[in-house]
Order: C-alpha cells, then structure tokens, then sequence
C-alpha cells in the first residue's frame, strides 16, 4: 500500500483457479482450533478423593481470599461442598459468607435451599427466622417462610408468620396473600378481619372496594353496605374526598344492581354525581349512563345522555370559551331538554338552565371590532330572543334582548341587517307595526346598508304599502346609485303595480348613471321592452348599448333578439289573453339578424379581435343553420379562420418561440388579393382531386 492508499491492481484477468463462497466457508470451519477440553478424571480410591477436594478447597479458599467481597464466589463454594455431602462445611462456609454481606438476599435464599434439600427443615426455619428478623422488607424471604410453614402443614405457624409480617405493613399482595390463606382453609371470619386491619392502614378505595366484594361473595350483603357506607362516612362530603371515592361509589353501585336494588343503584349514582365535579367524574358518569340503559326507562336514558353531552361542552368551553359552535350545541341541547320536558317543575328547571346557558354565552364578546369576529357570535343573541318568544312566550324579555344586542354592536364601525330586520318582524308580530317602522328608520339613519333596505322595502311590499316602497326605492337609490340591481327592481316593482311609463322612467334614469354592473341594468330594461312587445324601442336600446359596449356577448344577444318572436303589444291584446301561456307573437326576421351579425363581424374585426370574432362565427353558423339555407351556412363557414403557425426569435434568450394564430380569408383577401385568388383555385382544384377519388372507389 502506499500512504495508506489501496493498492493499484495492474492485472485484471481472472485467475486459473476460481475459489466459490461454499469453499472459503468449509476451509474456514476445517482450519478452525478446537476448544479445549479439561480431561476427565477418575477417582480411584478414598485417597484420591480426599487429595481432590484438598485441591478444590484450597482452590476456593485462594479464590475467596483474593476477592472476599464476591458473593458468587462464596455461593459456589457453599454449593460445592453441599454437592459433596459435606453440609457442615457448607453451612460453615454460609455463615463465613453472612458474616461477609448478611444483608443478601441471595445468600441467604441459597443457605435456606441448601438445609432444605438436606431435609434439614428445622435448620431452614431458623434461617428465616433470622433472615426475617434481619433484613423484614425483602418480600421473598418472607412468601418463601410461609410457604414452607403451609407446605409443612403448620397452619398455625404460616399464620405467625403472617402476623410478625404485617407489623412492618408491606404492600397490598402480602395482604392479599394472608388473607387467600385464610379462605383456603375457610377461615372467613379472619379474612374479614384481616380486610378491616388493611383498610385501616390503606384505606384506598380499591381496598375498600375488595372488602365489599368479599362480603358479598359470602353471602353476606349486609355486611358489604355496612363496608361500603363506613367507606363513604370515612371519605366525607368534602369534595376532593368525594372525588377520590368514585371507585367506591361506583361499586357501591354495581353491587346493587347485581342484587337488582335498581333504586339503590340509581340513589347511590345521583347522589355520587351530584357532589363529584363534571370534569372530574367520567367514568362513573359512563358507568351510569350504561346502567340506565340496561335497567332504566327511556326518559332516565335520556337524561343520562343529556348530562354526559353536558359534560363533555364544558371541558370544550374550558379550553376555548369563545369557540361559539359549542355554545350552538350546548343551547341546543337545552332548549331539546326543555322541549323534552313533561312535567311543569322539569320545564321550570330546564328554562333556567337554557337561559344560564345563553347568558354564559352571550357573556363572551369577541375581542376586537372585526365583523368577521362578531358574525357566529352575534347568532347567539338571536337565538336567545327566538327561544324566548317561540318557545317560552316571553315577549317582553325576547324585546329586552333584541334592545341588547343592538346597544352592544359598535354600529359606526359595522353592522348586521339581519338583527334589526328580525327586531322588526318580531314587532310586526306582535302587531306594533309603527314600532317595527321605527327600528328599520333608525337602522337606515344611523348604518345604511343595502340588506337594510333591502329587507324594509320587502316588509313595505308584503304589507301592501306600495307608496312607502317607492320613497324607500328613492332613497335607496339616493344612497347607492350605482347600484344597477336595485334600478332594476325598483322598475321591476312598477311594472307589477301594471305603472309601465313610471317603470320606462325609472330604466331611462337608471341607464344614465355611472353604473358598477351597467349589463344588469341594460338586460332587465330590454326584457321589460319585449315583454311590452315593443320592438322598435328593444331596438334602440340595442343600438345605444352597442354604440357604448360593443361586447361580443351584445351582438350575440342584438342578432338573436331579431331572429326570435317575441309577444305583440301590450296595447293590442285582449284581457283573456294576458293569462294565456301561449301569447299571441310577432316573428323574427332573420334577414335583420344576419345583418346585426354582419355589423358585429365587422366591429370585432376592426377592433382586431380575432378570437371574437371566431367565437361571432361561431354562433352565426349555428344561427344559419337553424334559419338559412346551405348557401348562407356554407358562406358562413367559408369565413372561418385556418390556424397558422408564426415563428420568432426571442432576443434574449435566442429560442424559437412559435406562435399559434387565426388566419381569416378576408384579411388575406384584403391584403394579398392575388394570392388569394390563386389559394382559392388551389383549394378548389383539391376538393375536386378528392371528389373524384371518392366516385372511382365507389
């Protein structure tokens, strides 16, 4: 190698010899060293013997010398004289060991295990003895002691053993174990007892909880309310307490319902519920609410769902009190809780709750004055005065509402039409119509607004009052006279009323003003002349609207107008007929319209708008097929552009750019009229090669 570098391999030709994988594997495993073994030794006579555990034991003696503080060293000298039957040895080197670390655990398990495969029971029972005594928190030693005691069948002294345990209160499986011993040898009564000395030094509800069930399992349900009512006396009517204490409640509960005391069950869940927090009670809530519904009738079920979904919107509201479609949900759900309601104390109670609910609601008013803000929030209060004069009839307090809401939206800064329209109508209804004009005028006068008068003139017009819609027309218009759709319902409200020259005047007066959608406008006053069969007018006003627009879309229309039918004067009809679907018409005249698509052709084209002017002949083609002869269709199509391909160079960049273009004949035929000619025979001449081909293959 060279500093370090991977050699330069010079000859790359394979070997003569290929070496696979498969022989690289078996001449790794052929040439690997064998392990090496000790050799066996045979003992021969009683001297031999003793000359070998000379040797071990001064072996481990050495060993142990070097490192006392090893207990695995001392364990596998214990363990070996034991293999050689020397158990006094081995208890000796033990004892040597405890004097080392009698704290250890391991050691002392050892020395147990060892006397009792000796048989030596009673030196086993000492070495727990003093093992418990020494070290009583390891509770191996201990579970080892009383199973020795009960496999030797001394009861009584397993239960000594116990006793000196549960001095030092271990946790709750030693507990557990005592007091399985004590129903093995069905002793119930000291198991009874036991569970009443481990509640008092735990007194958890899971403890509490295995008492009851124990009691009830023997038979004594007596005895299992007497536990659970001293559980719930322990915990007390302090909250965090009763909080703690779900668990007894609820087996408490559970356990009634196995005896099938339902009523008990249902007083002892109530009255857990009542003092538990909402938050804080979930799970006993799910426990009710699948009681109720395998034992409850449908109105408990209910009920029982109600409070769960009560539940479950306050910790939404806790986390976001603002978040306004829970409060939708929540006052629902009331009002279909007081809906719900049979009795007039439930109604009572469940009124209160939905106006707790909506005032809590109403309580959070968006930060800031952005509209957007205010738009989900302001549908509270409005559902507020609904629920009051729909549901409760209360319509002086669905009146004090509506008065609040509007004190409390910032009206110079923005307003909603909807609040005082609903004002309005709900004063209407309650027949004070002078007071509902009062509300809507004084919306006008403090925030105008297009919904505003919008909703005043339609509430004018369902009362039949006419003369007050116009004037409202008037100074709708006098605020927005830009506004092309109320000049168009303005004239649209004439012509109901059958004032055709006023609705004319208003169209005239409208058409004139700076407009912000003029189409509209123009649209509604030519339907309006064609309605009233004038065509001669819808023809002017179709020439003023090209004279100022010149859209395509107006052509389109103008050349259309002239080729339809519409309706004969209105002066020229009788009365039947104003009734009948099918009017009496006066015919297009398509001569007219194609001449209107010949002047739009024309003013596209000088415009240079090519596309428009594919798009004109378009409509015009379909419109020669409907009403002209092959002649005029195939004129038409003889007008349609080729599309041609121009290539330029970027400056740049340098690329060919290609452009995709219209190629009309007509400006090739004002450009290039010889060429044109020319194009043309050309063409002719191949349509009629093509021709001719057609009639040899037939």
């Amino acid at each position: 190698m060279q500093d370090g570098r991977a050699p330069i391999v010079k000859n790359r030709t394979p070997a003569a010899i290929q070496i696979t994988a498969e022989q690289l594997l078996r001449e790794a495993q052929e040439r690997q060293e064998t392990a090496f073994r000790a050799p066996q030794q045979r003992v021969e006579d009683f001297e031999e013997l003793q000359e070998y555990r000379g040797r071990k034991r001064k072996e481990y003696e050495e060993r142990i010398r070097r490192t006392r503080g090893s207990i695995k060293e001392w364990l596998q000298y214990a363990n070996w004289e034991a293999s050689q039957n020397e158990i006094a040895r081995s208890r000796s080197i033990f004892e040597r060991a405890l004097d080392v670390d009698p704290r250890s655990t391991q050691l002392w398990l050892s020395y147990t295990e060892m006397e009792l495969k000796s048989r030596n029971v009673q030196h086993a029972r000492n070495l727990f003895d003093r093992a418990v005594t020494l070290i009583p928190r390891i509770d191996q030693l201990w579970y080892k002691y009383v199973y020795l005691e009960e496999l030797l069948q001394n009861v009584p002294g397993a239960r000594q053993v116990f006793e000196r345990w549960m001095h030092w209160e271990p946790d709750d499986k030693a507990w557990q174990a005592y007091i399985k011993l004590e129903e093995r040898y069905q002793e119930l009564d000291r198991a009874s007892a036991l569970y009443e000395r481990w509640v008092a030094v735990r007194p958890e509800p899971r403890v509490w909880d295995k008492w009851g069930k124990f009691e009830e399992g023997r038979g004594r349900p007596d005895k299992a309310r007497e536990v659970f009512q001293a559980a719930l006396e322990f915990y007390g009517d302090d909250k965090e307490q009763v909080t703690k204490a779900q668990a007894v409640f609820s087996a408490f509960a559970k356990m009634e319902t196995r005896l099938k005391e339902y009523e008990r069950a249902r007083v002892i869940y109530k009255f857990a519920l009542d003092g538990i927090p909402r938050t804080d009670s979930a799970s006993l809530y799910a426990s009710y609410t699948k009681f109720e519904k395998q034992h409850g009738t449908r109105s408990s079920v209910e009920n029982t769902v109600y409070v769960k979904r009560r539940i479950q919107y306050v910790e939404e509201l806790q986390h976001n009190a603002q978040n306004y479609d829970v409060w939708f949900d929540y006052t629902r759900l009331e009002e279909s809780i007081y809906q719900d309601g049979t009795t007039l104390e439930e109604q009572d109670a469940a009124r209160g709750r939905v106006r707790e609910v909506y005032e809590r609601a109403v309580a959070q008013v968006p930060p800031g004055s952005e509209k957007k803000h205010w738009r989900r929030y302001i549908f509270l209060w409005l559902n507020y005065a609904l629920f009051e004069e729909i549901e409760v009839k209360d319509f002086t307090r669905a009146r004090e509402i509506y008065q609040a809401t509007i004190k409390l939206v910032p009206h110079k800064v923005f307003t909603f039409a909807k609040l005082w329209v609903m004002f309005a109508k709900f004063e209407i209804r309650r027949h004070d119509l002078g007071t509902a004009r009062k509300i809507l005028g004084t919306a006008i006068g403090m925030c105008p607004k297009e919904a505003l008068f919008k909703g005043y003139i339609d509430l004018e017009i369902e009362l039949r009052e006419f003369d007050r819609a116009r004037a409202l027309y008037q100074k709708y218009l006098e605020f927005d006279p830009a506004n092309s759709s109320a000049w168009a319902k303005y004239a649209e409200l004439e012509t109901q009323l059958q004032d055709f020259p006023r609705a004319r005047a208003v169209f005239e007066l409208g058409v004139t003003q700076e407009l912000h959608m003029p189409e509209v406008l123009w649209k509604a006053y030519i339907d309006f002349e064609v309605e009233e069969g004038d065509r001669e007018l819808a023809r002017s006003l179709y020439e003023r609207l090209v004279s100022l627009s010149g859209n395509l879309k107006v052509w389109v229309s103008y050349a259309m107008f002239e080729a339809e039918p519409i309706p004969i004067p209105r002066d020229e009809r009788d009365e039947e007929e104003e009734d009948e679907e099918e009017r009496k018409v006066v015919p297009g005249d398509p001569i007219l319209a194609r001449h209107v698509f010949e002047r739009g052709y024309q003013a596209q084209k000088s415009k240079g708008l090519k596309q428009e002017r594919v798009a004109l002949l378009e409509v015009w083609k379909n419109f020669e097929r409907k009403y002209g002869t092959p002649e005029e269709v195939a004129k038409v199509d003889a007008m349609m552009p080729a599309t041609a391909v121009r290539r330029n160079i970027d400056k740049e960049t340098g690329q060919v750019i290609e452009d995709w273009e219209f190629v009309f004949p007509d400006d090739q035929q004002e450009n290039n009229p010889s060429s044109f000619k020319f194009m043309q025979m050309a063409r002719a001449w191949k349509m009629a090669q093509d021709v001719g081909k057609d009639d040899t293959t037939a």
